[in-house]
């Protein structure tokens, strides 16, 4: 699914009206229509109380022909008209017009400004937001962020049409908004929903198709996408009869020290699960019975220290992929050993967790970082690299920035885990669950990535491929245990049924 800024889903109606040919009011109304489908399947029950705010713009024309709609379908719907602006739109003041032919009492009131009297709504009913849309330019303020914020106070469950009210699509939110449970999106999701800091805005979001012209929709560039099923099976290697535990590459995994063994364990597991035909850890002297004895399928490289990694001291060129940093550590010696195994490898590698740290303490290592190699750091690594951000949007475009500068996938994780490229493309993942938030499921990631990378899969693809896959085995492991039970481990048990759900065994 593609993303596209505000202006651009302007054109992308412009072009629909106009190599159809439809009129403004008919999209509308297959938008009002679209709606209304999803929200008969979620909400069937005739009998709770419907009220819709819509404002003077199109999306309150939005509003209006989805309380005529619900209404023709027996709902108890009740209207009430905002006027922000003293005229309504041309296509909204024609819905108007059509919503009082119905006959009834469906527009149960209408509000102007310093009007004293706001509309207290019952318990357990549904409030329709159709006040303002993504065309919004400036901070709801006054009068009007009152009204919204006593809506917010009323004992509702709020849907959102498109977006909701108070909300910047395409920029960070300094204002008032509607706090959505649910927010039904025409067509294409909004950037500002891949981000934490709207989370509380938008609740539970979905698209509903409206009919855009395809050909327009395929033609318009973009730079952000959102990863989904259909973009990853494609990506997915048929196995032959014949091939062998050499066609699936040795990975290298260096991982672990006094008291993070663990983590050395779950990304080993991982890369074994995600189809690597070998794998060995180079681990500290500490590690080595217990790897041996946890993961038995893999070969264990012992480091000349007890405790930590301070020299990856084998031929790295006999590894098709290399992954550092789970539980390595942060000392000095382990810093030496991280930029010696940087110089001698010229293929991308995987770096995660103290990797992270370490080039965190020393900015001089990010120039020894193979091109296209993958980084994987939550928020707080991500900071310590790269500094603060003022909001999630400049985090992201700082992120892009970054993977454009050193030639690196940069994959920021998080519930919408973004895969900036070193082209500018982003990626956002958007599956997996807040059970998965929990220690061990970045070393689960960072197994999965190399064993992709081992088996001859680009950077591109293991980032799309080892990202969904990490986040579909979290949400199976769910299934079996609840988020508050899951462990990391519990996303390597799955990774199975994850390929099976991506390639149905015939």
């Amino acid at each position: 699914m593609k993303i596209f800024s505000t202006d651009q889903i302007r054109r992308l109606d412009a072009l629909t009206i106009q190599h159809e040919p439809i009129s403004s009011l008919q999209l509308m109304e297959r938008a009002s229509r679209s709606f209304c489908q999803w929200f008969t399947r979620q909400f069937p029950n005739r009998n709770q109380k419907i009220f819709v705010a819509c404002g003077t713009g199109n999306n309150g024309g939005d509003g209006l022909a989805i309380a005529r709609i619900l209404s023709k379908d027996y709902y108890e719907v009740t209207a009430y008209l905002l006027y922000l602006k003293p005229e309504l739109s041309k296509d909204t003041a024609e819905n108007l017009r059509n919503l009082r032919r119905v006959g009834g009492n469906i527009l149960g009131g209408e509000y102007h400004e310093s009007d004293g009297h706001w509309p207290e709504l019952p318990a357990g009913a549904i409030l329709i937001d159709a006040i303002l849309g993504s065309g919004l330019n400036k901070a709801v303020e006054g009068y009007w962020a009152n009204f919204i914020e006593h809506l917010n106070l009323q004992p509702v469950t709020r849907i959102s049409v498109d977006i909701p009210s108070g909300m910047f699509a395409d920029k960070t939110t300094t204002g008032v908004s509607i706090l959505a449970d649910w927010t039904f999106s025409f067509e294409f999701a909004k950037l500002g929903f891949m981000f934490p800091e709207n989370q509380h805005r938008i609740g539970r979001w979905m698209c509903g198709n409206i009919g855009l012209h395809a050909p327009s929709v395929q033609d318009e560039p973009t730079t952000n996408f959102i990863l989904d099923e259909k973009m990853v099976k494609p990506l997915l290697r048929t196995r032959h009869r014949h091939d062998h535990k050499g066609t699936f590459g040795h990975a290298l995994l260096v991982a672990g020290s006094y008291g993070k063994v663990g983590a050395a364990i779950l990304a080993t597991r991982a890369c074994l699960r995600s189809g690597a035909g070998l794998v060995t850890v180079h681990s500290p002297k500490c590690g080595y019975e217990i790897l041996q004895i946890s993961v038995p399928e893999a070969m264990v490289s012992v480091d000349e220290h007890q405790y930590s990694v301070t020299n990856v001291h084998e031929e790295l060129s006999k590894y098709k992929a290399i992954g550092i940093g789970c539980g390595i550590g942060t000392n000095e010696l382990t810093a030496q050993g991280l930029a010696d195994a940087l110089r001698r490898t010229q293929s991308p590698v995987v770096l995660d967790a103290d990797a992270l740290n370490l080039l965190a303490g020393h900015p001089d290592f990010f120039q020894l970082i193979p091109k296209h190699s993958i980084l994987t750091p939550h928020p707080k690594e991500f900071e310590r690299m790269f500094g603060p951000s003022a909001n999630d949007f400049e985090r992201n475009a700082l992120q892009i920035s970054k993977a454009r500068e050193l030639g690196i996938f940069l994959i920021l994780k998080g519930a919408n885990t973004a895969i900036a490229c070193p082209d500018g493309q982003c990626l956002f993942n958007n599956n997996g669950n807040p059970g998965m938030a929990t220690g061990g499921s970045g070393d689960v990631l960072t197994g999965i990535l190399t064993g992709l990378l081992a088996q001859g899969y680009p950077p591109l693809e293991a980032c799309q491929l080892g990202v969904y896959l990490h986040g579909l085995a979290g949400d199976l492991a769910m299934l079996d245990q609840q988020q508050e039970a899951l462990l990391a481990s519990d996303i390597i048990t799955q990774l199975g049924r994850a390929f099976k759900h991506l390639r149905p065994i015939e």
